[in-house]
């Protein structure tokens, strides 16, 4: 469904991505893992036309959005749902007018329409009688949990998530990871998930790739990522201090 090929990005004299190729399968949940700063957001951008690489191919349906306009890139976008690292939401509005608002804006639905699905879609994540509050009266575990009522609005066929997980504790950093894994299961949506939550990682992913220095490292399903005999991989993922990558 998604396809980069030899994917480029620096900002001044400094190099995110080297070359990038990666497959993301259909209906499946692949998530990117990597370290703070190294490039794992910039690659999430690309995949919906909000950063254009330098060199290279970010292909959608077999369609490269490289080449395209704004307009051809909102039509894109439409598959699209994004749940933001800090969920993103409108302060100045209500929890039920931040999920309506990708209902009101690119659709004809009447109101008592949307208030049903904005409804259904919050009790999927697990939130029911909320929507006449605050973005302010919520926990972060509640806030990302509109995030993600808001992401699945549309029912888009790709959903993209930045670290769904940081600043939570652990017990709700295991309960977002358990509404991806159902959501997707429910939806077939393919979802594309960047990381350094190791463990999380193994419980949502169906394929695994590492972001090392501006390149995929490696690719494979969670057994496969945690038996391979890559060094670079192996200190990643064991949280070990010594190994090739640097601690600065």
């Amino acid at each position: 469904m998604i396809k980069l090929i030899d994917v480029h990005k620096s900002f001044g004299t400094h190099k995110v991505l080297d070359g990038i190729n990666l497959e993301i399968e259909e209906g499946k949940v692949t998530v990117i893992i990597g370290r703070s700063g190294g490039g794992k957001s910039v690659l999430l951008k690309h995949m919906i036309g909000l950063i254009r690489p330098d060199k290279g191919q970010i292909l959608i349906d077999g369609k490269d959005i490289t080449r395209m306009r704004e307009r051809e890139l909102n039509e894109i976008r439409k598959n699209f749902g994004m749940l933001f690292q800090e969920a993103a939401l409108f302060d100045s509005l209500t929890v039920g007018e931040n999920v309506a608002f990708p209902l009101v804006e690119h659709t004809g639905l009447d109101r008592r329409k949307i208030d049903e699905i904005v409804e259904r879609k919050l009790l999927q994540v697990g939130l029911k009688g909320v929507t006449h509050k605050m973005p302010s009266e919520l926990s972060g575990g509640m806030r990302k949990r509109v995030g993600l009522a808001r992401a699945i609005v549309l029912d888009p066929r790709i959903v993209l998530f930045d670290e769904p997980t940081t600043g939570l504790d652990p017990i709700m950093a295991d309960a977002i990871n358990s509404l991806i894994v159902e959501t997707q299961r429910h939806t077939g949506a393919t979802y594309v998930v960047i990381s350094h939550d190791i463990e999380g990682t193994f419980r949502i992913a169906h394929r695994v790739a590492m972001l090392y220095e501006g390149k995929i490292i490696e690719t494979g399903a969670p057994e496969d990522i945690k038996s391979s005999p890559n060094p670079v991989l192996q200190q990643f993922i064991q949280g070990k201090e010594s190994g090739p990558i640097k601690v600065v």
